[in-house]
């Protein structure tokens, strides 16, 4: 099939199939006569995968890592558990961070008198970042060690 019935059968933009050819994460498809691309229905798949990994918030390179887990029938199911829980615990750091960013906004919120501008707290709150700075978030490698804070 041509890359549009590619893009309609997977839910991925077209431009993104490009992208992703170009990274490598999609084999590049065989061409037509006419140079036409033309992609198999387990290429679409692949593209599936690709974009259910992007939707539930995997980095392109945690998805090349699982699309090489998924391919490599020797390996056991462990790395993809590893991998899986480490960005399970990026996510729950996200929501904590979220969070503790929205009950910091709702505090700034709840403070501005709806005065002059000269007098916002919203405005001094942001001018004032350093007195309620958020937690940053605490990043971890596919097997639970922590490497540091972004």
């Amino acid at each position: 099939m041509r890359i549009g019935e590619a893009s309609r059968h997977s839910g991925c933009h077209i431009e993104t199939i490009r992208y992703y050819e170009k990274q490598d994460l999609l084999p590049a498809p065989q061409r037509s006569a006419n140079g036409y691309r033309e992609y198999s229905a387990e290429q679409v798949e692949r593209l599936r995968f690709i974009t259910r990994g992007r939707e539930l918030g995997f980095s392109l390179e945690e998805i090349r890592s699982l699309l090489k887990l998924a391919v490599d029938t020797a390996l056991s199911c462990a790395e993809v558990d590893l991998l899986a829980r480490a960005h399970l615990h990026e996510i729950n750091q996200k929501i904590a961070q979220l969070g503790a960013m929205a009950d910091e906004l709702q505090r700034t919120i709840t403070g501005c008198s709806g005065g002059d501008r000269e007098h916002c707290a919203i405005l001094q709150a942001l001018s004032n970042s350093g007195n309620h700075a958020v937690p940053r978030k605490h990043r971890v490698d596919p097997h639970g060690h922590s490497i540091g804070s972004s």
